[in-house]
């Protein structure tokens, strides 16, 4: 999986949300699915999408499928993210002086 793939995955709001729901712990799609204005066979392919970007994984259990969220299926995310953290205090030490100089 690439980082587009897990951007892509996580940019769509309902698949960000049955992400977020799994963030709780473990649920299968029926669970995920409350509350939520969309079909099972929606709620299967956002599954399946969030899956192939290795951000959940299912355990089978006889008829019952359940979802967990892979921690690891963020790192490579969290790398993309560590390098652009460098500017971060830069610009907020420039943003500090800016307000300073406006005050006086």
């Amino acid at each position: 999986m690439s980082e587009a793939e897990i951007f892509k995955a996580l940019a769509d709001p309902t698949r960000r949300a049955v992400f977020e729901r799994l963030a709780d712990g473990q649920k299968n799609a029926t669970q995920l699915r409350g509350g939520l204005a969309i079909s099972q066979p929606a709620m299967s392919q956002h599954l399946a999408v969030l899956r192939s970007a290795g951000l959940i994984a299912e355990q089978r259990s006889g008829r019952n499928v359940n979802y967990r969220v892979r921690p690891e299926g963020l790192a490579q995310m969290v790398r993309w993210l560590q390098r652009y953290q460098i500017f971060w205090p830069e610009r907020v030490d420039a943003l500090k002086q800016l307000l300073k100089e406006m005050d006086q």
